[in-house]
């Protein structure tokens, strides 16, 4: 098994694609991908539950149960901001995933309502899961520029309280200017930066600004969706039913992982 830290490396990034379900996860890494993460709104909506409100948890580690032993990469978990647990249930949640197989896991500052946690409450839980798990790989992930004030200023107080808790990474999604990337690149302790694969981005740039970590986030699963019902459409229109890239054997094979 690769060691997932060492897969972050500025400059020549972790391209991470997320999964939402076993079929998913081991079709990426049969595709040769270094690691998989997983996307809490697809899991979530797979489930036909809404993301970032705090209810996929148990939906969460059935998933990361599933794949206990299958997976011959690395995997990260997507934990929202802890499903609204207090920092010791968090802990408690992190290590039982852990313990199922996750190298690492997500946690973001962002909160159901569209608010953001205060700083010292979310350092508080990262804290709590480093002590608790201290070879697992916490992404700190803080929602300043997704759905806060996207003032630069802010997020790096927020990165730094968030390392000095013990935090692995960062992650700032939505942020998309280069110069704000450089800016958080170059940061405390010159963690690693995991940035949100956004429309228009390409890896070539993101690496050639320091990035060390690039997510698809939810862009596969939404992708899944629009195929499913591109084709569908497309039939219905009267047009000849194509064949799938990926054979039906192809897809049962899956399943003897």
């Amino acid at each position: 098994m690769p060691d997932f830290r060492a897969l972050h490396r500025p400059g020549d990034p972790l391209l991470l694609p997320n999964a939402w379900d076993v079929a998913s996860a081991l079709a990426l890494a049969h595709a040769g991908f270094a690691a998989i993460g997983t996307t809490s709104l697809g899991v979530a909506a797979a489930h036909g539950l809404p993301d970032g409100q705090a209810k996929g948890k148990e939906q969460t580690l059935s998933f990361v149960r599933a794949l206990h032993g299958r997976l011959r990469v690395p995997l990260t978990v997507d934990l929202e901001g802890g499903f609204g647990g207090t920092p010791d249930e968090v802990a408690e949640l992190a290590a039982t995933l852990h313990a199922a197989g996750a190298a690492g896991i997500n946690l973001e500052d962002a909160r159901p309502g569209g608010t953001l946690a205060g700083p010292a409450e979310q350092a508080a839980i990262v804290a709590a899961v480093k002590e608790r798990c201290p070879d697992l790989f916490v992404n700190a992930r803080t929602d300043t520029f997704w759905s806060g004030t996207k003032d630069l200023d802010e997020t790096r107080a927020r990165v730094a309280t968030y390392l000095d808790a013990g935090a692995d990474g960062i992650f700032v999604p939505a942020i998309e200017k280069d110069d704000d990337i450089r800016a958080l690149v170059a940061t405390k302790a010159k963690a690693p930066l995991n940035v949100l694969l956004l429309p228009g981005m390409t890896v070539g740039h993101l690496a050639g600004l320091g990035v060390a970590r690039i997510s698809t986030g939810s862009l596969l699963f939404r992708a899944a969706l629009s195929a499913a019902v591109a084709t569908v459409r497309e039939v219905a229109a009267g047009a000849p039913a194509r064949a799938a890239a990926t054979s039906y054997a192809e897809a049962n094979a899956l399943s003897a992982d």
